[in-house]
């Protein structure tokens, strides 16, 4: 299964993504609230049920023990978002402060999600927030980037707005260049739209030369109660929102599958056909994220 990191470049709705993907998705599922400015699931959705003493910043100090350590720390930190366990999160910081106790934890946090997901069979999904930038690179202690470099898709979360597109536009080069760099390529990023504004998903993709891998509907009673719980809203199992996540969450899929063949049989000079293959099924994906 896929581990897919969301980022923005400001305010576009990224927890509240990976909140509706991690809530539908048709398996078992993980959402590792990573945002180096502190986590708000635990005050929203989950109403303050969960205190300090759970969640990211206590793995800190479990790494520096060991791997074996830093394993069982993250599953006594692990709470559930659904009554039978299958929705995990670990929650976000309390206080960014605590950001830079984590720039160790964040390559061996990398393997135990990539466990998570290979292994144990979950869609894993990490709420890295906003991408903060220096000197033009990804910052190292605001911005989670070993789980970026090691993560099998990172989508830029954006709404079809202009204001939306204008941002992203300023984090696209730096992004795309640590993926190349640094991670698996820059071929990992694709975008996540949040259907907001007047821009389509076709219109998005070619304004920022980047493909839109999924869409999610702007459905507001849904997003406001997965940002602030409370009661949920009438419908709520059905929203418009949780279907078409589900619809998101089996794009990604085949977006990271997708990209595994291509990185396991790049095809040789020898080989042009098989190129082209790849090319129609690119193609094909892109054009049912649009529709979907």
């Amino acid at each position: 299964m896929p581990v897919t990191a969301l980022v923005s470049a400001k305010s576009s709705g990224v927890t509240t993504a990976a909140l509706a993907l991690t809530l539908a998705s048709k398996r078992p599922s993980l959402l590792a609230e990573c945002d180096p400015a502190g986590g708000t699931i635990r005050a929203g959705l989950l109403g303050g049920r969960v205190n300090a003493a759970t969640g990211l910043y206590h793995l800190a100090s479990a790494q520096r023990t060991g791997p074996e350590a830093l394993a069982h720390a993250f599953a006594a930190h692990l709470c559930h978002l659904d009554p039978a366990g299958h929705r995990k999160l670990l929650p976000g910081l309390t206080d960014p402060a605590q950001a830079a106790a984590l720039i160790r934890t964040w390559p061996a946090l990398a393997d135990v999600l990539h466990v998570m997901a290979r292994q144990a069979g979950h869609d894993v999904y990490i709420d890295s927030g906003r991408l903060a930038l220096e000197a033009g690179r990804l910052h190292p202690a605001l911005t989670p980037a070993p789980l970026l470099y090691r993560a099998d898709l990172v989508l830029l979360v954006v709404r079809g707005t202009e204001q939306s597109l204008a941002l992203a536009r300023h984090v696209i080069p730096s992004l795309r260049t640590a993926l190349h760099e640094q991670g698996t390529g820059a071929d990992a990023l694709g975008l996540l739209l949040v259907e907001e504004g007047d821009f389509r998903a076709h219109q998005v993709s070619e304004a920022l030369a980047i493909p839109v891998v999924a869409a999610l509907p702007y459905d507001r009673d849904v997003a406001h109660y997965l940002c602030t719980g409370g009661r949920p809203p009438r419908g709520y199992g059905r929203s418009l929102l949780l279907r078409h996540a589900r619809t998101a969450s089996e794009h990604i899929e085949a977006a990271a599958n997708r990209r595994q063949v291509q990185r396991q049989y790049a095809s040789p000079p020898s080989a042009p056909h098989l190129a082209g293959i790849l090319q129609r099924l690119n193609q094909h994906q892109t054009q049912g994220a649009e529709h979907g």
